[in-house]
């Protein structure tokens, strides 16, 4: 058994920092009610974690190349730690979404280092039982969140969901000092600061403006100054990656159409599938008065979905090409939010969700091991660990993206639903704060009345959003249908300017579907 230590070690984090993308999910209300916060408090919450994550993850890979991946997985986890403690004391939304902020940093070293770390500690078949291993529990990270974090929630207040990091993290450390090897690339080169800086800004400024869009319009000079801010930060980006000798990413990849066709899909993807949940969470427990176990096992269908059908598909749908899997599920994906939009009417329940969640999940299950292994396969072999950090960060960036853009749509919704008489009620609403509403109103015909205001203004939001989110399930559809061509893609030619690059600081086994 002291041979899957290793093995123990790397799944125990990465279950760990996959499961706080979502766990946060349930205990948005409650978090609401005790600290005041606002809609776009809320949003950040959510938003800054996947951000930090997708901002460092190909910067925390090429520190851990050159430093040691044992200790940058180390110093991830005191990190995520360290940053859990002072989430669960935090006494007010700014230090919450700031520590929320360093947890990303700390999930990113360690979501950088898992793949290579496991690639070093086993070989043959054994590597293939850890990888194996690894990828469900990746899977079961995306059904669990929501659940553990109702029953934390419920019985012990939501400020556990980041107090039991505590003990998970003493024990990843404690196995990973005792059985991990340290490893490291001899040829790594200096870290691409520059390029690390301007695609954070780039992605910050684009985020924060997308958000603030429900309180200042998206013709405001705030919102336009921000979104030419992360305009000029990306044009940045790309001039110093072009320029670099040993850039982060290397933007010669996007030759080739099926690795665009794989960021896009990834991108969409994520966007698409799991960045309403935080909507469709304060509507259960505000407007539905669910409690936060009931919001969880809501939201199973699909991660449930995703999980048993990514399990499965490596078998059944091995030889099919990548075009119909990725593009199959992404279509999935958003005839899944469509049912959704569709089903959904004022007065409607939560059994109006499950058909087009199950759907969505099937979705999910079907691109997602398909993506990274297209995505190793559109790359010559050097550049194998580029391309699958470059997925893992298209994705953390797409669920960014996605919190932001439909909290704008589903903020947008609920106004439209309130109409003109009613549309001061849209922040409070946003903010979980449906139940105090209701229980302030007068009894009788008057609070018959704002429950039918409230369903209706929750009907009309959800509905948009499902249906923005459908459109970019779509589109990412459309784009693989179009750039991806016949069956599975054969190695890109060498790209110019080549480099050493490890076999693992994003993992020599891109294959393994990692989930959100």
């Amino acid at each position: 058994m002291r041979k899957w230590l290793p093995l123990t070690a790397v799944c125990l984090g990465a279950f760990m920092l996959l499961v706080d993308v979502t766990i946060v999910t349930v205990a948005l209300p409650d978090m609401s009610a005790d600290m005041h916060t606002g809609f776009a408090g809320l949003q950040w919450v959510m938003d800054v974690y996947a951000l930090a994550l997708a901002a460092l993850l190909l910067g925390a890979g090429s520190l851990a190349d050159r430093i040691g991946r044992r200790r940058v997985y180390l110093i991830g986890l005191g990190l995520f730690a360290a940053a859990s403690l002072a989430c669960g004391l935090a006494t007010g939304p700014a230090e919450l979404i700031a520590f929320r902020a360093v947890q990303g940093v700390g999930g990113a070293a360690m979501f950088a280092t898992t793949m290579a770390l496991l690639s070093a500690s086993y070989q043959g078949r054994d590597r293939g039982v850890a990888f194996g291993v690894w990828g469900a529990v990746n899977g079961a990270a995306a059904a669990a969140g929501p659940i553990i974090g109702g029953l934390l929630t419920e019985n012990f207040g939501w400020r556990w969901i980041f107090f039991i990091n505590l003990p998970v993290s003493a024990l990843a450390v404690y196995v990973t000092v005792r059985a991990v090897a340290e490893s490291r690339d001899p040829h790594a080169g200096r870290l691409d600061l520059p390029g690390m800086a301007t695609f954070t800004a780039g992605a910050a400024a684009v985020t924060y403006a997308v958000i603030r869009v429900g309180e200042n319009g998206w013709g405001s000079p705030t919102t336009l100054g921000l979104l030419g801010l992360g305009v000029a930060a990306f044009a940045a980006f790309v001039l110093v990656e072009l320029r670099s000798a040993r850039p982060m990413l290397d933007l010669s990849l996007f030759r080739s159409r099926t690795f665009v066709a794989v960021m896009a899909a990834g991108l969409l993807l994520s966007g698409a599938a799991f960045s309403y949940l935080m909507y469709v969470s304060l509507w259960l427990q505000s407007a539905e008065g669910m409690s936060p176990v009931g919001a969880g096992l809501v939201l199973l269908p699909l991660s449930a979905a995703g999980f048993v059908v990514a399990a499965v598909a490596g078998r059944l749908l091995h030889g099919v090409p990548p075009r119909l899997t990725i593009g199959g599920g992404l279509l999935l994906i958003g005839v899944g939010a469509l049912l959704q939009a569709w089903m959904l009417d004022a007065g409607d329940g939560w059994t109006a969700l499950v058909p087009g969640l199950l759907v969505t999940g099937v979705g999910v299950g079907a691109a997602t091991p398909a993506l990274a292994a297209t995505a190793m396969g559109a790359v010559a072999p050097a550049r194998a660990g580029m391309a699958g950090g470059a997925l893992n960060t298209a994705r953390q960036l797409g669920t960014a993206l996605g919190i932001a853009v439909l909290g704008a749509v589903f903020h947008a919704g609920l106004r439209s639903g309130l109409g003109d008489g009613g549309r001061g009620l849209a922040e409070p609403l946003a903010s979980g704060g449906a139940g105090q509403v209701l229980a302030e109103a007068p009894a009788g015909a008057a609070r018959e009345a704002l429950t039918g205001l409230v369903d209706a203004a929750f009907a009309s939001g959800l509905r948009e959003t499902f249906l923005v989110s459908a459109a970019m399930g779509l589109a990412g559809a459309l784009a693989v249908f179009l750039l991806l061509r016949g069956g599975a893609p054969a190695a890109a030619a060498p790209l110019p300017r080549p480099r050493t690059e490890s076999t693992g600081a994003h993992g020599p086994a891109g294959a393994q579907a990692v989930r959100n």
